[in-house]
């Protein structure tokens, strides 16, 4: 999951240029919370969770979900690949922060009062935990069940005379010519080892001499880990894959010839991935992120995994050559980097997959071999739609390809944060701007590991020319935002989609989102307020049906929080219902234990880091937290404030990173129908039988309902739901 701003230097294609951050007013300090007897509580100091320590729980959760053997095996082994990127990024990123700040004296406490120093000794330490668990999880678990199903993950000693013989001819063919061993000797100083690259470390012997050296072989990354197998006992159908580590290691002796093979270790470093843009002082910032972009695989070392036979020979030498703190060490039974399993993923077996789903065209838009108007649906009244039950393609990407290609439409304007490389989006587009149509594109040039991509197709978009623009320096633009424009008769008429996720046909559907299609006036003029603050130097703070970010979010929140437990205090109904990625913001917090205090019955749905405490008696005990964990990412921002009946959706996530540094849009919804489709999705992800984990006073996660307890699947609830499905 980024965001920026963008800037009014609206200009034709042509070199991109930022506006600097426009001057604008602070949202009022919130209200003195109220308490029971009129007095202000004092909140326990320790009241927050470590929020580092709270996403490695999650991605204990994911691991939970490989571990699940009622799942079906593949997905077991998929959940196992996005447990180990999961963990990559985090290193790269978080774990990267963490160290520099203690590197440069920044020891500035968390939240829950510790150092930069003894979080990352935490981390170490619970990342040793879940990392060998990993790893068992594979080994005894998902490895020998997929061996059953016929599916075999292989080692060079399993295989015969006949298979050594073909493999050795593909290593001498396609292998070996790609391969550079590096020695290590007064002559030939440590080779740079690129981030995230897997490699041997060797150690071979002179017979002449006696003496031992030591080398580097990269296994190739530009071809698959496995090497598909045919073995000569099984029919070709049935596939077996043999590691490219391996298959290198069995012929250390072709690499380095007349030397005695010593020993040899799988190993893989993990670097400094996250940067900074000095954009007061770089004029053209996709000149500057592309310099940072390629810099990024020379960043500080922050995570050495090694194989867990490593020798301690070995790994001094490594440590010492690599400068890695022993403390960064991971030591890792059986194969390294198992998000390697997305290959086995791609095996064509039906069987041990979950079922196909088809999602649904949401009935406003008719069948999709007979679609009505997206104008006229939306003028007969908005439309809610809920990915990936509801079709991406047939409602938000068809309502941006009939903008294009509508002759009455006279402008889109659109933010883009991430979309996939082949993009239908980016396609209408320059569709529209061919066809003479005023476009503007606000690209988010910075959302992480897109950056390269979004580079390339805010280019494409440039030359066909929209009007791109990057953003306001120092934000990110994050918001999921489009407005059309279009002439009806002796009228202007604007038609909008705010949504939670990104114009992204490929992750729509995987990605559970909610999206507002409307013709409302209201937000029509919202967001032509918007886009001339993104694109130009507006000053707009309030919005009629908005709240935006970096200054309204946090403010709008904490103010019907407030109203909620005032409600409460007057003896009228109230209630919060909150849907999120992440809860780790301390004033949204301190808002709802307030809340609890007063008697508000709060819960919240968060996927992944949670840095409230629920349950504590005298702070919490009204508040329940849950993650729910799927097929799908459970992706959408939604809230409920129950006491005023509102609804809203969005972008932001309740961390400080969405609310001070990157421009968001939550919407209200207003439609009594739309309302109550938000709803049944509260009361899904809520029922006490939805299958869960629910979070402890003290910070651990339970899995719920008990086993032997009746259980119902929300996603599958929902996949039920639509007529389109077919899980």
């Amino acid at each position: 999951m980024g965001a920026q701003a963008a800037t009014n230097g609206v200009r034709e294609a042509g070199p991109a240029t930022t506006n600097h951050l426009p001057v604008i007013p602070t949202a009022p300090p919130a209200a003195t919370p109220l308490a029971v007897d009129g007095s202000v509580i004092p909140l326990a100091e320790d009241r927050y969770l470590n929020r580092e320590l709270s996403w490695l729980d999650f991605n204990s959760r994911v691991l939970s979900l490989a571990e699940d053997p009622s799942l079906p095996l593949l997905e077991r082994a998929k959940f196992l690949a996005i447990f180990a990127s999961n963990l990559d990024e985090f290193y790269m990123v978080r774990v990267a922060g963490l160290k520099r700040r203690d590197e440069t004296g920044l020891s500035v406490r968390s939240a829950d009062g510790l150092t930069p120093r003894e979080q990352l000794a935490l981390i170490n330490r619970r990342s040793q935990e879940i990392t060998e668990r990993h790893a068992r999880t594979f080994l005894d678990k998902v490895l020998p069940e997929l061996a059953t199903a016929g599916i075999s993950i292989i080692r060079w000693s399993d295989l015969d005379a006949t298979e050594e013989r073909r493999l050795s001819e593909y290593f001498i063919d396609q292998v070996f010519p790609v391969l550079t061993p590096l020695a290590v000797d007064p002559a030939h100083p440590f080779p740079y080892i690129s981030g995230l690259s897997l490699n041997l470390a060797v150690t071979v012997k002179d017979s002449s001499t006696g003496g031992e050296h030591f080398a580097r072989v990269k296994v190739p990354d530009n071809v698959d880990r496995f090497v598909r197998v045919n073995r000569t006992d099984s029919p070709a159908t049935i596939p077996a894959f043999l590691p490219m580590e391996a298959l290198i290691a069995a012929h250390l002796g072709v690499l380095f010839p007349g030397m005695e093979i010593v020993e040899h270790h799988a190993f893989r470093i993990t670097r400094n991935a996250d940067f900074e843009v000095e954009e007061d002082r770089d004029e053209d910032l996709l000149q500057a992120l592309e310099r940072e972009l390629a810099r990024r695989r020379f960043g500080s070392p922050v995570r050495l995994e090694v194989a867990d036979d490593m020798t301690d020979h070995m790994l001094e030498l490594l440590l010492r050559e690599l400068d890695v703190d022993p403390g960064d060490v991971i030591q890792v039974p059986g194969l390294l980097d198992l998000s390697c399993l997305w290959q086995v993923y791609g095996v064509d077996r039906a069987n041990l997959k979950d079922a196909p789903f088809v999602p649904a065209t949401h009935p406003a838009f008719g069948e999709r071999e007979t679609p009505k108007s997206v104008f006229s649906t939306l003028r007969d009244g908005d439309v809610l739609v809920h990915h990936p039950y509801d079709s991406f393609s047939t409602s938000v990407q068809r309502f941006i390809e009939q903008a294009a290609a509508d002759p009455h439409v006279l402008a889109i304007k659109q933010t883009l944060y991430r979309t996939s490389g082949d993009s239908p989006i980016v396609n209408a587009l320059v569709d529209a701007a061919e066809a003479g149509k005023q476009v503007v594109a606000l690209v988010e040039i910075k959302a992480r590991f897109d950056e390269q991509a979004n580079i390339k197709w805010a280019r494409k978009l440039e030359q066909a020319g929209v009007h791109v623009v990057y953003g306001l320096v120092g934000l990110k633009t994050h918001c999921k935002t489009c407005l059309v424009v279009r002439r009806e008769g002796s009228t202007i008429r604007r038609y909008c989609h705010i949504g939670t996720g990104n114009y992204n046909p490929k992750t729509a559907r995987l990605y559970e989102d909610v999206g507002l299609l409307t013709s409302s006036p209201e937000i029509g003029a919202d967001l032509t307020d918007l886009f001339n603050s993104l694109t130009g130097y507006s000053r707009k703070a309030k919005y009629r049906n908005l709240l935006v970010a970096p200054y309204g979010v946090r403010a709008g929140i904490v103010a019907r929080i407030q109203a909620e437990t005032e409600a409460k205090l007057a003896g009228r109904p109230a209630g919060i219902r909150l849907k999120a990625n992440a809860l780790v913001d301390e004033q949204v917090i301190d808002a709802l234990y307030r809340a609890s205090q007063a008697g508000v019955p709060v819960q919240v749905v968060v996927r992944g880091i949670c840095a409230l405490k629920p349950g504590v008696p005298g702070l919490s005990e009204n508040i329940e937290v849950r993650s729910i964990l799927g097929r799908f990412l459970e992706h959408s921002r939604i809230l409920h404030f129950v006491g005023a009946n509102e609804f809203w959706i969005g972008s932001a996530d309740m961390m400080h990173r969405n609310l001070d540094r990157r421009v968001e849009v939550m919407a209200q919804v207003k439609d009594p129908r739309l309302s109550r489709q938000l709803g049944d999705i509260f009361d899904s992800a809520l029922d006490p039988t939805t299958r869960c984990w629910v979070l402890q006073s003290d910070g651990s996660w339970a899995a719920s309902p008990a086993r032997g307890e009746q259980v119902r699947e929300h996603q599958q609830e929902l996949m039920r739901s639509r007529r389109g499905g077919g899980a």
